[in-house]
C-alpha cells in the first residue's frame, strides 16, 4: 500500500496548485513573505498583496531600509497588522545580525520575529529541502480527520499529538512537493466542506471510514466574547480628514486612525477644542459601527464635525478622502470614512 506521503505527492501532480506566485522561486525571502501573509488569510486574497509587496520590496535589504509607514500602507486591508511589523523587524534583524542572509538553520529561523515552528518548517522544506513538519490550520484539519482526533486542535495536548503525527509522516525525499501537497489538500479536498469522494486519503482516513468527518475537527469550545465600546470623531476640513497614529502596542498598532476617547465627553466640539485646539461645527452625531477581533467585539460611536482650520496642535496628519484605498488605516475606519 502506498504511504500517506506517496498518495499525497501523486495527487498533487494531477490536482495540486502549481502556479502560485511564490512557488516560482525557492528564495527563502519570497517564501517567508508568502508564509506570513498566508497566516489567517486565504490564498485568493493574498496573491495581489504579495505581488505589490514584492515589487516594492524585492529583497530583504529593501524591506529593512523601508519606512514603517511604507510597509503598513502596502499591508493595509490584509488585516492582522502585527504580521507586517514582524516582517519589517525580521528584515532588519537579518541585515544587522545575520549578515543580510536568510538563515538555513531551523533554530536561527525561529529567532526571527513572527516565525514559529510551522512557518520555519515550511521555509525549511520549500527553500532548503529540509525534512521539517508543518502544522497550520489546514494541516491540523487533515490530520485530525485522518487519525480521528476528536479533541479541539487548539488544546496544547492535542497540538502536541498532531505535531507527533505530522513528523511521523514526513517522507525522506520530495519534501517540498509533499509539504505543498499537504497544504493544498487541506485548502481544497479536506476543507471545512470536505470533498471526501475525490480525496486520495479516503481509504485510510479514520474519520471517513467511521463516517465521522462532519464531527472532526471539534469546534472551539463556545465562549461568549465581551463587547467593548469607544467613541471616535471624524474631523473634516473640506475633503480631508484628521488622523492620528495608533501606538505600537494593542490593536491597529502603527496605523493611522480616527481620534478616539473613552467614556462620555461633554460634547465632541469641546473635546476637539481641548485636545486639538480646533474650532469645529457638528454635522452629525451618534453614528454607529462595529468590528470583531479574536477576543472581543468593538462597538464604535462616532460623530462628524467640520473644522474651521487645519492648525491642530496634537501630532496628526490630514488625509484626502480620495486616497483612502491605499492608506495605512484599519479596515473598519476605511469603511466608516468611505460613507462620507
Amino acid at each position: 500500500m502506498k504511504s500517506f506521503a506517496d498518495l499525497l505527492i501523486a495527487w498533487h501532480a494531477k490536482s495540486g496548485r502549481h502556479h502560485l506566485p511564490w512557488q516560482q522561486s525557492k528564495d527563502p525571502y519570497s517564501v517567508w513573505v508568502s508564509e506570513i501573509m498566508l497566516q489567517q488569510t486565504q490564498v485568493a486574497t493574498v496573491i495581489n498583496y504579495y505581488h505589490r509587496f514584492m515589487k516594492k520590496f524585492p529583497t530583504i535589504k529593501a524591506l529593512a531600509n523601508a519606512d514603517e509607514e511604507e510597509v503598513m500602507q502596502l499591508w493595509s486591508g490584509l488585516g492582522y497588522y502585527r504580521r507586517a511589523r514582524f516582517l519589517h523587524e525580521g528584515a532588519r534583524m537579518i541585515m544587522e545580525e545575520m549578515e543580510g542572509i536568510f538563515p538555513s538553520d531551523f533554530d536561527m529561523m525561529m529567532k526571527i520575529p513572527g516565525i514559529g515552528r510551522s512557518t520555519a518548517g515550511a521555509i525549511s522544506a520549500f527553500s532548503f529541502n529540509q525534512k521539517k513538519a508543518i502544522l497550520d490550520g489546514n494541516v491540523k484539519r487533515v490530520l485530525s480527520r485522518y487519525f480521528l482526533v476528536r479533541e479541539w486542535t487548539g488544546l496544547p495536548k492535542t497540538e502536541k499529538k498532531l505535531w507527533g503525527y505530522a513528523e511521523s509522516l514526513l517522507p525522506d525525499k520530495n519534501i517540498a512537493t509533499y509539504t505543498q501537497a499537504l497544504m493544498d489538500l487541506g485548502a481544497t479536498e479536506c476543507s471545512k466542506k470536505p470533498l471526501c469522494e475525490t480525496c486520495p486519503l479516503k481509504k485510510t482516513c479514520l474519520a471517513f471510514q467511521k463516517n465521522k468527518v462532519h464531527l472532526v475537527p471539534a469546534p472551539r469550545p463556545h465562549k461568549k466574547i465581551p463587547t467593548e465600546r469607544t467613541h471616535m470623531v471624524i474631523i473634516k476640513y473640506h475633503d480631508e480628514v484628521l488622523l492620528i497614529k495608533r501606538p505600537q502596542g494593542g490593536i491597529w498598532g502603527g496605523l493611522w486612525s480616527l481620534p478616539q476617547y473613552e467614556g462620555q465627553a461633554a460634547t465632541s466640539k469641546a473635546w476637539i477644542k481641548k485636545h486639538f485646539g480646533l474650532e469645529a461645527s457638528l454635522i452629525e452625531k451618534d453614528l454607529k459601527a462595529s468590528t470583531t477581533f479574536t477576543h472581543y467585539k468593538l462597538d464604535i460611536t462616532y460623530s462628524i464635525l467640520e473644522a474651521k482650520s487645519q492648525r491642530a496642535k496634537f501630532p496628526h496628519t490630514w488625509l484626502s478622502i480620495n486616497t483612502l484605498e491605499g492608506a495605512a488605516i484599519p479596515a473598519i475606519i476605511r469603511k466608516i470614512l468611505l460613507k462620507l
